[in-house]
């Protein structure tokens, strides 16, 4: 079953016929066709696009008459020849040039007729014979010709004023043409020529055919393809020069021969700079340059490699030294240093990350195989409540964060507003004053200017200072109390919920008061806070509010509905469920809510993360369950190994990451995998999918684990774990159920057999806690597929981070809609002006709009399912991102109740949208920047609705930080999302004032997504 969204009612909406004209289209073969009114007003649009520019496509005006036109044209044809009669195609063609010119375009007309004619004149070409669409690599070029206008332009260098060499321009624009399908060299060439003018430098010649590829993305999505290699030829002259001393440069082919040396070049060089560890040096460089596929470079997407230049490569005074595969190569070496057999070792590391199968976190790629070596992604820490403690873990967060980490601070101990300081004899300001500095110490922070600092801070729902925790990231207030840069996540036990759900009393302490809540969970918890309820009621407790467990859930809601915080993480499920029970307490998440792992006043945790690229294991017929044993066999090694390699900038980090060795394998490309198997994000078929591709790689991930414990021993805490008592992910869900008395609403099924694997998981695994799904944001742009397990974004949208601005065109949809023969430059503005949305454009199918649904059309119930049905796999957890396209108080009720029941151990953002947004620009003629969109645009509302039906006040979304954003390439009303899956009923919610939830998907500013 699928949820489809209502038909759109805005005014600028194509007109829907309700009784197709019955004419019969006689074709000009002598072929007979039912009528298709779209096609007329398609053709109209093709031609003020042609006279108008892009930008027509997205002016209400031309659309508005193009709908006139077309009924125009219909009421004439119905005049001459009735209904359920015949017309020939080129009466059709000839009213539509009638109607253009009664209405006064007559420079449309004219391109109309020119477009008649451009299209006979292909019919009359395909008839004599085919074109030939792709040259070899070795011959690419060959078929070009230089413009003769820039034949005798001269080029400025640092050596003088030189010819320009059309030679190599042509034979780099032929080369990163070869083998890609629907790319026209001649066209880029076209284009790079008409940039070009006498005496350019060098670094403009250099980019000049990139930006050209770069502005026919929006054609088709393979000249990013083009658009990257072309790019790479400015790399590759870059790094070869700087490691020559002189200028070098080779094209595609050169550089398959030249990539061996070029190693050997590369390590030592970045070892004589003092970047790289002299023990990369010590490898056979022979064989592992011999190992290099020179041909893996080619298959980057322009964003991908932009980004890898910008933010990955190692540089030296401002210049890039490191290409691709070198790159690959040195985070291989560098996992490798401590294998017994390097060389075949980092051979096998460096194929796995080539190929895309595989990816390490942003840290490792940032700093393996360098003389700084801080690989991990993540830090996790409990901050005690003492002064000296309170600034030393500040201090550890600015360590932490120096060399790329994430933070997740656990502030629960804190004690609360009012309560007595014995030192002072005063009383305490609360946590708030503190997170402000921990706020601006993760601003300060800002990672070499790679990352900004990133932190989130935790705190439980029953601490005193709840209240006020919830407003931290609010625009008005008392600034001094406010922290607009660090995240912030609610700890929620499950008796909160139970209250909520019973309409009860809650109960809000001062920790110094109730010191044992914060290690108590499940059942232990609820007796432990009934009797310091007891207490507050018989007034032994000094600091005590109590107030209705319903109020202060919506307050939560209407808090992370205005600013998309703080966010929604549950404490029982990640205690109830974790392999580490007997060794500590999970007492928050991470900074993407995925990792939950122990931490105290002894020990910061700390993980290491990786993601399979899941679309890179699936074709049409399913998993390729043999490549994704192999590739997850890898990464748990790779991952493992960082362990040891690691570079701890805190003592606290290293003992604890040692002693119980994590991993967070995680997965992306998941939306990818179902284009490829046809199914639809809001489907059973893509619960189901879920379910069993996290079920296969559970069940690897684990077996690999347990094959490093038989090569290298378990991990130092194994004993008493639930791995040493055979208790997997998937049984750890029965323990749930009996702590909530049955009440749990998780799928238990399985299809593999589970029982070899508990029996052996008891001799021993070497890691104590193994997957692990974190956001991918920009990992999955370096390997070109779709972040985690996110539904789609948009269809076709500008994509905005550090490396600048990037049209992003779904090639899945755009290879479905070329087959039905509907993929041309109306499609393109269409899609422009809707968002990337398909559902109002009429002329796709009803199937392609299921399928290719974007992810505020999807009912976000589709998205907890599937996460409930990954989460009985995982030890860990997931960051579980969360649509509403109108949020308001039920459907966030229904949603993160449902999420909690559903045994979703977190969530992550709450991503809304507005109603309207500022205007639209088209990419052609802008480089792909929304030059209308700016980074400071005033907020605009977001409609809500109470449970009783009244209206809720309009909610303002918050506007994107500096830097931008995803932004759709379309600002017009949306649809309104579908019910959500029903759950028990409870106390009514709606939320209070205005607000917006989170509206930037992939925030460039925002590390979480990193």
């Amino acid at each position: 079953m699928t949820t489809t969204a209502p038909p759109v009612t805005n005014g600028s909406a194509p007109p829907t016929h309700a009784t197709p004209l019955a004419f019969a289209v006689v074709k000009r073969e002598g072929g007979v066709a039912s009528f298709e009114p779209d096609k007329i007003s398609v053709a109209i649009r093709k031609a003020f696009l042609a006279v108008e520019g892009p930008g027509a496509g997205d002016s209400s005006r031309v659309r508005d008459l193009v709908d006139t036109l077309t009924a125009q044209v219909m009421a004439a044809l119905t005049r001459r020849h009735g209904l359920g009669r015949t017309v020939h195609v080129e009466e059709i063609q000839d009213q539509v040039e009638l109607a253009l010119m009664r209405s006064g375009e007559h420079k449309v007309a004219r391109a109309y007729v020119l477009y008649r004619e451009e299209h006979a004149r292909r019919r009359e070409a395909r008839e004599g014979s085919e074109t030939q669409t792709a040259v070899d690599l070795a011959g690419a070029g060959d078929e070009l010709a230089a413009p003769s206008k820039i034949k005798n332009f001269t080029v400025r260098t640092d050596s003088g004023i030189e010819p320009l060499d059309t030679g190599r321009l042509v034979k780099v624009i032929g080369e990163a043409c070869a083998g890609v399908d629907h790319v026209d060299p001649e066209l880029v060439l076209t284009q790079t020529a008409d940039t070009l003018y006498d005496q350019i430098s060098a670094a403009e010649l250099t980019q000049a055919p990139v930006l050209a590829a770069r502005a026919l993305v929006e054609r088709h999505p393979s000249y990013s393809t083009v658009s990257a290699r072309l790019l790479l030829d400015g790399l590759r002259a870059e790094a070869l020069t700087l490691l020559a001393g002189e200028p070098v440069s080779a094209t595609a082919t050169q550089m398959a021969e030249r990539y061996p040396g070029h190693l050997a070049d590369y390590v030592a060089y970045g070892v004589q700079v003092g970047r790289l560890d002299p023990r990369l040096a010590e490898f056979d460089l022979a064989k592992l340059g011999a190992a290099i596929e020179a041909d893996r470079d080619l298959n980057f997407t322009y964003l991908g490699l932009q980004t890898l230049a910008d933010r990955y490569f190692l540089h030296e005074g401002g210049r890039r030294y490191e290409l691709p595969q070198a790159f690959f190569m040195r985070i291989a070496m560098g996992l490798a240093l401590d294998e017994d057999q390097r060389e075949d070792r980092a051979i096998e590391f460096y194929r796995l990350l080539a190929s895309f199968d595989f990816m390490c976190s942003t840290p490792t790629l940032f700093n393996a195989g360098t003389v700084r070596p801080q690989l991990s992604s993540c830090f996790l820490t409990t901050v005690d409540d003492d002064l000296s403690a309170i600034f030393a873990s500040i201090h550890d967060n600015a360590m932490l964060a120096k060399f790329s980490g994430g933070l997740g601070n656990d502030w629960t101990p804190i004690r609360g507003t009012g309560s007595h300081i014995h030192g002072t004899n005063g009383d305490s300001s609360g946590v708030v004053p503190f997170l402000k500095i921990a706020n601006d110490t993760a601003v300060a922070v800002n990672q070499g200017g790679k990352r900004k600092g990133a932190v989130c801070a935790y705190l439980e729902t029953w601490h005193v200072d709840i209240e006020e925790f919830c407003e931290l990231r609010k625009n008005t207030g008392d600034d001094r109390r406010r922290t607009h840069d660090m995240n912030t996540a609610h700890w929620v036990p499950d008796l909160f919920l139970q209250r909520v759900e019973s309409d009860g009393r809650w109960t809000l302490f001062s920790p110094d008061e109730v010191p044992d809540l914060h290690d108590a969970y499940g059942l232990d918890f609820k007796i432990k806070y009934e009797a310091y309820e007891a207490k507050a009621d018989a007034g032994e407790l000094k600091v005590h509010r109590t107030v209705r467990a319903v109020d202060l859930w919506r307050r939560m809601l209407t808090m992370l509905f205005e600013t998309g915080h703080p966010w929604i993480t549950f404490k029982d499920p990640c205690n109830v469920r974790s392999s580490q029970q007997h060794a500590g307490v999970v007492h928050s998440s991470n900074l993407c809510t995925e990792i939950t792992l122990n931490t105290s006043s002894d020990e910061v945790a700390v993980c290491n993360l990786g993601s399979i690229n899941l679309a890179a294991h699936v074709t049409a017929a399913g998993l390729d369950v043999d490549r994704l044993n192999a590739t997850v066999g890898t990464a748990v090694r790779m991952l493992d190994n960082v362990i040891d390699l690691n570079l701890y900038t805190v003592p606290a980090a290293e003992r604890a990451n040692q002693r119980h060795r994590p991993i967070g394998l995680g997965l992306m490309g998941f939306s990818d995998a179902l284009l490829t198997l046809g199914h639809p994000y809001a489907s059973e078929e893509a619960v189901t999918f879920a379910d069993t591709s996290m079920e296969l790689i559970s069940h690897a991930a684990i077996t690999a684990s347990a094959d490093l414990a038989d090569e290298r021993g378990a991990y130092g805490s194994f004993d008493g774990s639930l791995w040493s008592q055979g208790i997997l992910p998937i049984d750890s869900v029965r323990m749930l159920a009996e702590t909530r008395g049955g009440d749990l609403d998780q799928d238990t099924s399985a299809t593999l057999d589970w029982a070899p694997l508990r029996e052996r998981v008891q001799r021993g695994v070497r890691n104590s806690l193994i997957m692990a799904i974190a956001p991918t944001a920009t990992i999955s742009n370096i390997v070109g597929v779709g972040q985690s397990i996110e539904p789609l974004y948009r269809n076709l949208y500008v994509k905005a981070n550090m490396s600048g601005d990037f049209t992003v065109i779904n090639a899945h949809l755009v290879d479905a809609l070329a087959e039905r023969g509907l993929w041309d430059e109306v499609m393109v503005a269409d899609l422009k002006y809707w968002d990337g949305v398909l559902g109002p454009i009429d002329r796709i199918p009803a199937e392609i709009k299921e399928l290719y649904a974007t992810a505020f059309e999807i009912d976000p119930s589709w998205l907890v399912r599937a996460a409930s049905r990954r989460q009985k796999w995982i030890d860990q957890a997931q960051s579980l991102n969360l649509y509403v396209a109108e949020p308001n108080g039920r459907k966030l009720d229904e949603l993160y109740r449902l999420a909690w029941r559903t045994g979703c151990k977190t969530t992550y953002y709450l991503r809304s949208q507005s109603k309207t947004h500022v205007e639209k620009s088209t990419l052609q003629g802008t480089d792909g920047r929304l030059n209308a969109v700016s980074t400071d645009v005033p907020v605009t509302p977001v409609g809500g609705s109470r449970l009783d039906g009244a209206p809720q006040p309009d909610a303002a979304v918050s506007p994107s930080p500096a830097g931008g954003a995803d932004r759709p390439l379309a600002e017009v009303p949306r649809r309104a999302a579908q019910p959500l899956v029903k759950v028990p009923a409870m106390a009514a919610v709606t939320l209070e004032g205005s607000g917006a939830a989170c509206s930037t998907p992939d925030d460039p500013d925002c590390e979480a997504c990193q």
